[in-house]
């Protein structure tokens, strides 16, 4: 069976078929250039005229914040610009502006003929200030009456929805016409046959969006803000309504690819109407056509472009494209469009490590987290402009890239990036945090797919990204199986299977996708290549001031607040340094850093919310992003070489912690801090510690962490549970250089830098002597951790920690600059080295019980 225009996007469409009016079919005869710039321009000469008598009254509400552009809304220019930038045709209407609303009622039916109460601005989502209402409903209603053109005559009726959160129904004339399930994704009905022959056409939509009481992707939206990293939720129509008039046979979709390999854009038009049509495409570089294409509609086609100019950041050209739908040599359908011709993929650097590229070379992707929310609008940018300005912005910023994080935009935002130049890694939109129930799964999936189809043709997009930090995620093999089908439906681009797979509520590391993506806050990311994918620092930084009168709820919170903007700008060039380290030395292809603007009670932006005021001085800013853009080359530096270490059983320290001898080396004991005391050790006397500030400090940096060493202890815990216990490390300026530990998120043994970690499988029993050994082995960039003298796990780790020059100590650890992970247990037998010991030799010191 032909595909119609139906399976496209998911939609189930009530409308027989049918024709506006009996009359001989419109033609259409535009040239592309001029048709795709006419409409992209159009703006509120489309707009069609509100229901008779809605304004009166109305008025927008007062946000906390408002931005440049708040006063800039009213009925009259709500979001006028043509809403599909890549299928454009001259004639349409737009009916975004004042419609008619009211709460609904389970089971209510819908107000046919029946005025409502309120009024509402569209698109803006009825919790903002801009759309009048400003306050949630799970149900709602929302009404108004439209007009058919004359000169639409002979053609067919779609309505178009950008989106509408979460779920839908769509009445014309008192007629059901559609339903549609899904915040994120638009839908098309063709409404003609519901359609009065003339005058005043009505226009009914149900929407019920119950947010985080279900398992529906939400991204990060919740029903009330938590003052964190969740923010208020956003119902009802948020992006574009418009209408416009189509020809029995159309153009439904163009599917675009670019080839490099063979100079060639790939090109499907997906049509509706009989089989057998001719598609016509024709690729112009300016004026001039450069490239034409003629074959069957529905099936890919191969446009050539001789030595196509590329698309980049630095140079982001763009070919503007006529395509035709002719059926027996007469044109029945036209369409503007564009495309850029670049490739995205991987390869290995001089210095061996794999790494992302842009048309074949290497290009570290530079980015910023982009949650796309605003305190007038919240999911809906208060204009054009507005939607524009972050990208702008992180563009004028050094930037190269951004994360669209947990969010799907309407499509001119993709378009903005296209044109000026920016990479954007997609994220689906994730469930709460919850594992997603079996109920919902296939929602997930369903949407997951649909947001790929709808967006795979934009140039921008380099990457797809199914997963955040395990949220939602209900099966560490299914999130692989995900990726695998991700990338089959589109291998033109990477997948990153899970960002942030080291994070939170992870179920840990499929081992798909081409990408392994590590979270570290204040970072960054230390991850490695590895087999046949790169590695990324997927989310880093989070420095924050506060910006008073320009803050969402007064006051808020950073991963790390600064004093003033000096501060805040040395802090993010400190850790962009590191960025550039990370990137040379363990061979990250990416960084992600929060974020582009401050978000409700999140005050780490380089803009405040409110898009008021910059935070840091952005000519240091651009400096250092440049170098970093610049320098992380895949060239890759190397250190000197290094010591063997010292020889010898008892290694460079060792502590008996029996509170009486000395070792072999002439210290003691170390002191004793917090009440710590002595009890009945593995052999003679340990070290006993309650879990509450009690801790052995030796008093020195025993160890240089920029090389080889290993620490190993008999331990015995108290307590399994959810708490971490470290039995050794070393300070760090902030964090410890390494936790040997027992890890309470994964309740299990491991060998650890901040974010990473050797894991051992199994849970340790309490009350129970266990022998653990953690090994770095710096040539190798690994982590090793044994457990009674059995290698149990190997991680690919790279430290920038060389200057750790605090002291070590047995019984706690320091993260984020204060002293935690208590031992709630007892210590025996430590014994620190300064060379990465061997198994052989692990198994000995096991053997020896000491």
């Amino acid at each position: 069976m032909k595909k119609t225009r139906t399976m496209r996007r998911r939609l189930a469409t009530l409308a027989a078929a049918g024709l506006l009016a009996t009359s001989a079919l419109a033609t259409s005869a535009l040239a592309t250039s001029a048709l795709a710039t006419s409409a992209l321009a159009a703006g509120s000469s489309n707009a069609a005229p509100p229901t008779p008598g809605v304004q009166a009254g109305w008025h927008a509400g007062t946000p906390p914040l408002s931005t440049p552009w708040t006063n800039q809304v009213s009925p009259t220019n709500a979001l006028p610009e043509y809403p599909r930038p890549q299928l454009t045709r001259p004639q349409w209407q737009n009916l975004n502006g004042l419609w008619e609303f009211g709460a609904a009622a389970v089971g209510e039916a819908p107000p046919i003929g029946k005025p409502l109460a309120e009024q509402v601005l569209v698109p803006y989502p009825i919790e903002s200030a801009l759309s009048g209402v400003q306050r949630h409903e799970d149900r709602m209603w929302y009404r108004r009456t439209f007009t058919v053109p004359n000169n639409w005559k002979g053609q067919r009726l779609l309505l178009h929805f950008g989106a509408v959160d979460y779920d839908a129904k769509v009445w014309v004339n008192g007629r059901q016409v559609a339903t549609h399930r899904g915040g994120y994704d638009g839908f098309d009905v063709d409404v003609t046959n519901a359609l009065h022959r003339t005058g005043p056409q009505e226009l009914i939509v149900w929407a019920e969006d119950l947010t985080d009481e279900t398992f529906q992707p939400i991204g990060k939206q919740r029903e009330v803000s938590d003052h964190g990293i969740f923010y208020q939720g956003s119902s009802g129509i948020w992006r574009t309504v418009w209408m416009e008039p189509v020809a029995t046979s159309s153009i439904d979709r163009l599917q675009l690819t670019p080839d490099l390999a063979t100079s060639t854009l790939r090109l499907t038009a997906d049509t509706s109407g009989p089989a057998g049509l001719t598609v016509e495409a024709t690729a112009y570089d300016g004026g001039k056509a450069v490239g034409t294409v003629r074959g069957k509609a529905d099936t890919e086609l191969r446009l050539p472009i001789k030595n196509p100019k590329l698309w980049s950041p630095d140079s982001p050209f763009l070919y503007d494209l006529k395509v035709k739908l002719i059926d027996r040599g007469r044109t029945v359908d036209q369409v503007g469009s564009y495309a850029g011709m670049r490739s995205v993929g991987k390869v290995k650097g001089a210095d061996g490590k794999l790494r992302m590229t842009l048309n074949g070379k290497i290009l570290f992707n530079l980015a910023t987290l982009d949650q796309g929310f605003w305190p007038d609008g919240l999911n809906t940018a208060p204009t054009d402009s507005a939607l524009k300005f972050d990208l702008e912005q992180n563009k004028a910023l050094g930037f190269n890239t951004v994360r669209k994080h947990i969010k799907v935009e309407p499509d001119r935002w993709y378009y903005h990036a296209d044109k000026l130049g920016l990479m954007v890694w997609q994220d689906m939109p994730a469930s709460k945090t919850d594992r997603i129930p079996p109920a919902w799964q296939a929602q997930f999936k369903s949407e997951l797919q649909e947001m790929v189809e709808e967006h795979k043709s934009f140039t921008s997009i380099t990457t797809w990204v199914p997963f955040n930090e395990g949220w939602g995620e209900w099966d560490q093999a299914e999130t692989g199986r995900i990726a695998d089908s991700v990338h089959a439906q589109d291998p033109s681009r990477l997948v990153n299977a899970h960002s942030g797979v080291n994070c939170c509520a992870s179920l840990g590391d499929s081992g798909r996708g081409d990408i392994i993506d590590h979270h570290a806050y204040l970072g960054p990311a230390t991850s490695m290549p590895a087999g046949d994918r790169v590695a990324v620092d997927g989310e880093h930084g989070g420095f924050g001031l506060k910006t008073p009168d320009h803050m969402w709820f007064g006051d808020g919170f950073a991963y790390e607040m600064t004093p003033d903007s000096a501060t805040l700008t040395r802090r993010y060039v400190e850790n962009q340094r590191d960025v550039l380290r990370s990137a040379n030395t363990c061979g990250i292809s990416a960084s992600v850093y929060t974020q582009i603007t401050d978000v409700e009670g999140e005050l780490n932006g380089f803009f405040t919310y409110d898009r008021q005021v910059p935070k840091m001085d952005f000519a240091q800013v651009r400096a250092i992003n440049r170098s970093i853009i610049q320098g992380a080359d895949g060239t890759g530096t190397s250190g000197p070489p290094l010591p063997p270490g010292t020889p010898g059983a008892d290694g460079i320290h060792f502590y008996p912690l029996d509170g009486t001898a000395e070792d072999a080396v002439g210290t003691n004991d170390g002191t004793l801090e917090g009440g710590a005391g002595f009890g009945p050790g593995k052999n003679g006397q340990a070290l006993v510690v309650n879990g509450s500030g009690q801790f052995v400090d030796t008093g020195a940096q025993l160890l240089d962490t920029a090389g080889n060493y290993t620490a190993a202890a008999w331990v015995k815990l108290n307590k399994v549970d959810g708490s971490f216990q470290t039995v050794v490390s070393q300070d760090g300026d902030r964090d410890s250089a390494f936790f040997l530990q027992y890890s309470g998120a994964d309740q299990r043994f491991a060998m650890s830098f901040p974010g990473q970690r050797a894991l051992a499988p199994t849970k340790p029993n309490p009350d129970q002597w266990y022998h653990l050994v953690g090994v770095r082995d710096a040539a190798k960039s690994e982590l090793k951790l044994y457990v009674d003298g059995a290698l149990v796990a190997t991680k690919s780790a790279c430290s920038l920690d060389s200057t750790s020059t605090g002291h070590t100590v047995i019984g706690r650890a320091k993260f984020g600059g204060n002293s935690v992970d208590y031992l709630d247990g007892s210590a025996d037998q430590v014994h620190v080295f300064d060379r990465a010991l061997s198994d052989t030799e692990v198994k000995a010191l096991y053997d020896s019980g000491r």
